[in-house]
């Protein structure tokens, strides 16, 4: 049988573009408009309009179609009707040591491309190019806030913009023609068609250059082959390249639907579906969005998502959860990341969406833990900033490591062993082991390696406090979880220098030494606790004496003098199981009257 073709990210964007119903036309792009220029037909400005939208918190620039924009490395290159106001205008907000050539290049490019022509509005616009002074911006209806914004041209009394009439639109084409009347095999669609020289310029990768970046470009000789140049050294056809950079600069619209609202370590992920029905997939986007990136602010929506997660990892295929998802859609996650003026390609997965929410669904189910650490299943990034990132915040999240750990998930491979380790390590540096998330994270880490290819359940890591679990970093980690009651039992939960605070760090990586002096700070806890309250004195002993039982029947000198890493995953997480089990009967409480009320000891938790 052979295997189900898994396209390159290239030739599914071209598949994306041709299935969009507002797409471009090859030769235009979706550029970020701030303001347009009124101009009477002898080219004296009338009124400037504000094309900014505002209907979100702060005006933004409008995405408007207009001549695609020329793909500017250092030289001075004009776009066709439009561009920003140091060529149109020959202001700029900066020093502007170019200002003046750049409006000269525009002005010229102009005069030799509408050269000829009677088109009223065209004929206009050439008047105001010859007309205009940049002085004339200090005045009326100019403002200080156009300067460095885009601009546009519209006739006055014309509904439309200047590069949308016919004329103009005409006179787009003739720019766009090129003198290379070579054919080559394209890589991207598998037909001979004219090459594309330079690749377009990717926008909206946060990071990377505002004005663009390529993903395909060769601009060093170290980076060509066999004397070829440029866009040769990698043959595409000039029409895939349009539009898959046309496909993908709508996908990586800022808060569009297609875009993951964080960036995931230093990866800027968009993803698409492909379905008969535009409204299918629109569906399965909407649903891959909630299920990657749960909503903090929609609580149902979120627990709706973990329902159905919960129902796929029973084996329900999704579409027969949602109705309105077609079966069998096949699906496709990209993550860029910024590099210089380029972009490289972090991760691209593409299968059916059964698949993906089959390996989203195994991802929580392998972070599960009882108690739950969270009320709703947990956002990646937050997941890598409570664990991995410095003061827990996003832009300190590793960038190699998230897109290692994103991979992992939508793949359903092993996690990266680097996050085990990392893991750890801010348990060591003082992280609070009692709030569940290390916890979450190391079994899955763990869990996922167990398992391996045979995915088998066998000698599973509990979800939950699991008395009988053989792992010595496990059940030392309950003896450490109990020891620490019996100094709150002690000393009251107002010390201000816990056992954990001290100890937990060594004592996970190095038992044998460190246990002895917990050992012995116990009794002294334990004979406090005994003389104040008898009762619960005596549950903390049953628990201690049921641990010692499984982890040292040859007596103290048998603990190990160290654990290896997976173990001291394992010490963290029956730390966690020990310290959130209720104990001493079945509400939790004692029978004796000395003992702590529920509030400060029903619970082995602050």
């Amino acid at each position: 049988m052979m295997a189900a073709h898994r396209p390159g990210p290239l030739e599914a964007l071209v598949g994306y573009y041709n299935r969009m119903d507002d797409a471009e036309e090859p030769g235009w792009s979706l550029e970020k408009i701030g303001w347009c220029i009124i101009i009477d037909r002898d080219g004296q400005v009338v009124d400037v309009l504000d094309c900014h939208d505002r209907n979100g918190k702060k005006p933004a620039p409008r995405l408007l179609p207009v001549p695609a924009s020329i793909k500017r490395t250092v030289g001075i290159a004009p776009n066709f009707l439009w561009d920003k106001t140091s060529y149109t205008l020959s202001r700029t907000a900066g020093t502007g040591k170019r200002t003046a050539q750049e409006h000269a290049a525009f002005v010229a490019f102009h005069q030799a491309q509408l050269n000829g022509t009677n088109d009223a509005g065209l004929v206009a616009f050439l008047r105001f190019l010859e007309n205009w002074q940049p002085d004339r911006f200090n005045a009326e209806p100019f403002r200080s806030e156009m300067l460095d914004a885009n601009i546009v041209f519209r006739l006055d009394g014309d509904d439309d913009y200047l590069h949308r009439r016919p004329a103009a639109r005409r006179l787009a084409e003739r720019v766009r023609e090129t003198a290379d009347t070579r054919t080559v095999f394209c890589l991207v669609t598998g037909e001979r068609a004219m090459p594309a020289r330079l690749h377009p310029s990717i926008k909206g990768v946060d990071g990377a250059q505002t004005a663009g970046a390529s993903l395909v470009s060769f601009n060093l000789d170290a980076f060509c082959s066999y004397d070829h140049k440029q866009g040769d050294n990698a043959p595409t056809s000039e029409g895939a390249a349009f539009r898959y950079g046309a496909a993908l600069n709508r996908l990586l619209t800022r808060n569009g639907p297609n875009r993951v609202r964080r960036p995931v370590g230093d990866a800027t992920v968009v993803f698409w579906a492909e379905a008969d029905d535009p409204q299918a997939a629109r569906n399965a986007d909407d649903w891959f969005q909630e299920a990657l990136h749960p909503s903090v602010a929609d609580a149902g929506a979120a627990r709706a998502i973990g329902d159905e997660l919960d129902a796929v990892a029973r084996g329900l295929p999704l579409s027969q959860l949602r109705p309105d998802i077609q079966p069998g859609t096949r699906f496709h996650v990209l993550g860029l990341s910024p590099n210089a003026a380029r972009l490289s390609v972090r991760f691209w997965q593409s299968d059916s969406l059964d698949a993906f929410a089959r390996r989203l669904a195994a991802h929580y189910d392998d972070m599960r833990m009882e108690p739950s650490p969270w009320a709703r299943p947990p956002d990646v990034n937050l997941l890598l900033a409570k664990t991995v990132a410095l003061q827990e915040k996003f832009e300190n999240i590793p960038p190699l490591l998230a897109g290692e750990v994103l991979r992992a998930i939508l793949a359903g491979s092993p996690y990266p062993r680097s996050w085990l380790a990392a893991t750890l390590m801010r348990l060591r540096a003082g992280d609070d082991p009692a709030t569940g998330w290390h916890a979450a994270v190391l079994r899955a880490v763990l869990r996922r390696a167990r398992r391996g290819a045979n995915r088998s359940d066998k000698g599973d890591i509990p979800v939950s406090l699991d008395r009988d679990y053989p792992n010595i970093g496990y059940q030392l980690g309950r003896l450490f979880a109990v020891y620490e009651l019996a100094q709150r039992a002690a000393l009251g939960p107002g010390v201000k220098a816990s056992m954990r605070d001290r100890y937990f760090g060594a004592a996970s990586a190095t038992p044998a030494g460190i246990f002895a002096v917990i050992i012995r700070n116990g009794q002294n806890h334990l004979a406090n606790v005994r003389k104040k309250k008898p009762g619960w004195a005596a549950v903390i002993e049953k628990e201690l004496e049921e641990i010692f039982g499984r982890i040292i029947p040859a007596g103290p000198l048998s603990l190990p003098r160290s654990l290896p890493l997976e173990h001291q995953a394992e010490f963290a997480i029956g730390y966690y199981h020990q310290r959130r089990e209720r104990i001493g009967g079945p509400a939790g409480a004692v029978a004796d009257q000395d003992a702590p009320d529920a509030a400060d000891t029903a619970e082995t938790e602050e």
